[in-house]
C-alpha cells in the first residue's frame, strides 16, 4: 500500500490523518503509539507504516515502537520539589541531553500503593529503562523489577539485594560514619533525627543504632521519627520537643540537611550553642550546608553522579551494550565543618 502525504489546516500531520489514511480510528492509532499490546501487530505495523511515511513522528521513534519498546526513561521518584533528589535529577538529565531519548517522571508523593500504580503506567508504555529514584516499601522494588519489562535501576541503596542493578551508596555505612564522627568529637547523649518511610531512612537509622550499642551508649528514647516528608520547619519543630523532653541531649544526627537547617534555626532561636554545647549533624551535603552558620557538618553524597550513571547504564543496555556488574557503589564522604567542632574549639579555648 502507497501513501500519500497528507497534511491538515496547520500544515502538520495529524493524528486524524494518520487515521484516514489507513482506515481506523484515531483512537486505534492512539492506542498503538501508546500501548502497542493492545493492536495486533499486523495492525500496528500498517499504522507505523504510514506514520513514517506521512511525517507523523521521527522515524526513530516509529522504529522503537516497531521494536516494542519506547525512546523515553521512566524516573520513579517520591518528590519533585526535595533539594535532595534535584542533583539525582539533573544528572539523569545531563546525560539523557543529546540523545534520542527523553525522560518521563512519575511522582509518587510518597505513597507505595502509587509507586506499583505508576510504574504499572510505565510498563505499558515498553520503556526503555525504568530509574527508581526512591520508594516506600522494599518489597515494591522487587515487583518493579519483575513487572517493568526492561532494565530497572535503582538508585535507592547499592546494599539491596535486587534482580536489577543498584547505583548509589550504603545507607548504613554512611550513617554508621557521620555517628562515629560526633563520638569522636566528644558527643554522648545525641539523638536521631528522622521522617517518612523510604528504606534509606530505615537504613541510616539502623547505622546509628549500631555503633551507638557498640559505644555502649544506645537509648531508644534518642531516636526521633515523624511521620512525614522531610522539611526546614519540621526539623525546626521536632528538635523543639525533643530538648524539652531530654534536656541533657549534647547533639543530633539528622537524615537530611533540611531537617538539620531547621535544628540550626531552633538552637539559635533557643540560646543554645552550637557546637559547644549542642552538636550538629547532616546529610546529603546540599548546597546550602557550607553557607549555614556555623557551616554544617553533613555526609556528602555523589547525588549528580549517581543520576547521570544510572542514566548511562539504562542508555549503554537500550543501545545493546552490555553492563557486567550489578552494583555500583559510588562512595560518601564525612564532610566534617563546624556543627560538631567541639573538641576543636575546646582546645583552643
Amino acid at each position: 500500500m502507497s501513501y500519500r502525504s497528507k497534511r491538515g489546516a496547520s500544515g502538520k500531520v495529524t493524528l486524524q490523518d494518520v487515521a484516514k489514511e489507513t482506515g481506523v480510528s484515531a483512537i486505534t492509532v492512539s492506542r498503538a503509539l501508546r500501548e502497542p499490546g493492545k493492536v495486533s501487530n499486523a495492525l500496528r505495523d500498517q499504522i507505523l507504516n504510514a506514520i513514517e511515511n506521512m511525517g507523523y513522528v521521527p522515524d526513530l521513534n516509529a522504529r522503537a515502537l516497531a521494536s516494542g519498546t519506547s525512546a523515553f526513561i521512566g524516573v520513579l521518584l517520591p518528590s519533585l520539589s526535595h533539594p535532595a533528589l534535584s542533583a539525582v535529577l539533573s544528572g539523569i538529565e545531563a546525560r539523557v541531553r543529546g540523545t534520542d531519548y527523553r525522560i518521563q517522571y512519575s511522582n509518587t508523593h510518597y505513597d507505595p500503593e502509587e509507586e506499583v500504580k505508576q510504574l504499572r503506567a510505565f510498563a505499558a508504555q515498553r520503556p526503555a529503562g525504568v530509574i527508581v529514584a526512591g520508594t516506600e516499601r522494599l518489597e515494591n522494588l522487587n515487583t518493579i523489577v519483575k513487572e517493568a519489562g526492561c532494565p530497572v535501576v535503582q538508585t535507592i541503596d547499592s546494599s539491596l539485594k535486587m534482580d536489577g542493578i543498584a547505583v548509589g551508596i550504603d545507607h548504613k555505612q554512611a550513617a554508621m560514619a557521620a555517628t562515629r564522627h560526633m563520638l569522636s568529637q566528644g558527643y554522648r547523649r545525641f539523638g536521631i533525627l528522622g521522617c517518612g518511610h523510604d528504606i534509606r531512612v530505615r537504613l541510616r537509622q539502623s547505622g546509628y543504632c549500631e555503633v551507638m550499642q557498640q559505644a555502649g551508649l544506645f537509648d531508644e528514647s534518642l531516636i526521633i521519627w515523624q511521620d512525614a516528608p522531610p522539611s526546614i520547619h519540621l526539623g525546626s519543630r521536632m528538635i523543639r520537643r525533643f530538648i524539652e523532653s531530654r534536656p541533657d541531649v549534647d547533639g543530633v544526627l539528622c537524615q537530611s540537611d533540611d531537617l538539620a537547617l531547621g535544628v540550626i534555626f531552633e538552637s539559635q532561636r533557643l540560646g543554645i550553642r552550637v557546637p559547644e554545647d549542642f552538636g550538629i549533624c547532616g546529610y546529603n551535603d546540599l548546597d546550602y550546608a557550607v553557607s549555614t552558620e556555623p557551616p554544617l557538618s553533613t555526609v556528602r553524597v555523589p547525588r549528580f553522579d549517581i543520576g547521570y550513571k544510572a542514566a548511562d547504564i539504562v542508555i549503554t543496555l537500550g543501545q545493546g551494550g552490555l553492563i557486567k556488574e550489578r552494583i555500583f557503589n559510588m562512595g560518601f564522604e564525612m564532610v566534617d565543618r563546624q556543627t560538631t567542632r567541639r573538641l576543636k574549639a575546646a582546645a583552643s579555648a
